[in-house]
């Protein structure tokens, strides 16, 4: 009701469906597209981008937890939807009720499930060497005996790469490593007259980076957004992949800011000369990173402008003084384009020292999310 009030995200429904095209061009014959949408969507608003893949045909989905996998399926969203994270058996009557596909996270999680009496569709994780979550590739004959479980419908067995976005020597060693123990673990399996399952193992960078693999899903997060893990990223530019998300907020106050005064908490910043200053409706319980205080800038006018003194909880100011005719309503641009200038996801990310993702899936909530 109120989504471009004071600062919003704006979703770009062409620009998803075009970065889906893409992908599924990109993906070997006979694997899917599995849509990442755990953590809001990846900040982007998780009913927002799911309907919109739904609408275009997307059918296999993940997320990290129950509660999220609940809200996609009242929402309207069928297809699988896989919850790659731990559901406690307090809950597991709603996998059966919603119809949903849980993560054996490793065996004996295998027969809790079996427990419940009613039949759960499951995909079994395989820990392949990440050591994070999965029954050990090793443990064929454990691993096996899933099968033998009266009330589990195993539609998948699945792993993840722990480095597959890194291609020094040391790296592609050790996706090849984890490979391999995927495809013996598999190879085992059928010789023992399991089959019929689908098996996946690479997310967006093991998808890009490892295009010769023939496996049946792709689970694609950061790609599918037209993001860069980090400003090195050359995967969404030779894709042709487009950004979905910017971050957008409004001027609420300008002001006159003489040389010598401060601006802000802690009077971090004191003005060298004359100055516009802007106050912006956005801040850091919006999920701005505080380091961004003095040493980053937004878009405003098609202008750079940089944000002086410390980030509040619910607005930052800038040096508007090279914008004509700012005003308070103006809009300013935080992760987009504007004019001839575009500030990345990634590009903010490194300001903060993390990836892409952790500055994303923190974009708060109280942001409206509006499909354009």
């Amino acid at each position: 009701m109120f989504e471009k009030d004071r600062a919003w995200i704006e979703i770009d429904r062409q620009a998803l469906i075009h970065n889906v095209d893409v992908i599924r061009g990109f993906l070997p014959q006979g694997c899917e597209l599995m849509a990442c949408v755990k953590a809001n969507g990846f900040g982007h608003g998780l009913i927002e981008v799911s309907r919109i893949l739904h609408e275009h045909g997307i059918c296999n989905y993940c997320v990290a937890c129950l509660s999220e996998a609940v809200e996609l399926r009242r929402a309207g969203i069928d297809g699988e939807i896989l919850i790659l994270g731990y559901t406690d058996p307090s809950n597991f009557d709603a996998l059966y009720e919603y119809h949903l596909s849980q993560a054996v996270t490793d065996c004996a999680y295998g027969r809790m499930l079996n427990a419940l009496g009613k039949p759960l569709h499951v995909h079994i994780a395989v820990d392949t060497g990440m050591h994070r979550m999965g029954e050990r590739c090793e443990n064929v004959d454990e691993i096996a005996s899933l099968w033998q479980l009266e009330h589990l419908v195993i539609d998948g067995l699945y792993s993840h790469l722990a480095s597959a976005e890194k291609m020094d020597e040391a790296s592609r060693e050790f996706t090849r490593f984890q490979i391999d123990n995927f495809d013996r673990l598999i190879s085992e399996l059928r010789s023992r007259g399991i089959d019929g399952f689908r098996a996946h193992i690479q997310a967006s960078q093991g998808m890009f980076n490892y295009s010769d693999l023939r496996y049946d899903l792709a689970r694609i997060g950061v790609l599918l957004y037209g993001n860069e893990g980090d400003p090195s990223d050359k995967a969404p530019k030779e894709l042709g992949l487009r950004h979905v998300l910017s971050l957008k907020a409004r001027i609420g106050s300008i002001r006159k800011l003489h040389k010598g005064e401060c601006v802000g908490y802690d009077c971090t910043f004191r003005a060298d000369q004359d100055m516009i200053c802007a106050t912006i409706g956005i801040g850091y319980a919006d999920g701005l990173p505080k380091s961004l205080s003095n040493k980053w800038h937004v878009l405003l006018g098609g202008r750079l402008c940089p944000i002086i003194g410390m980030l509040c909880m619910d607005s930052l100011m800038v040096d508007a003084s090279s914008v004509p005719d700012v005003k308070a309503g103006d809009v300013s641009t935080l992760i987009g384009t504007d004019g001839e200038l575009e500030i990345r996801a990634c590009d903010l990310a490194a300001v903060d020292g993390v990836n892409t993702n952790a500055v994303l899936t923190k974009l708060s909530v109280r942001l409206g999310r509006v499909v354009v």
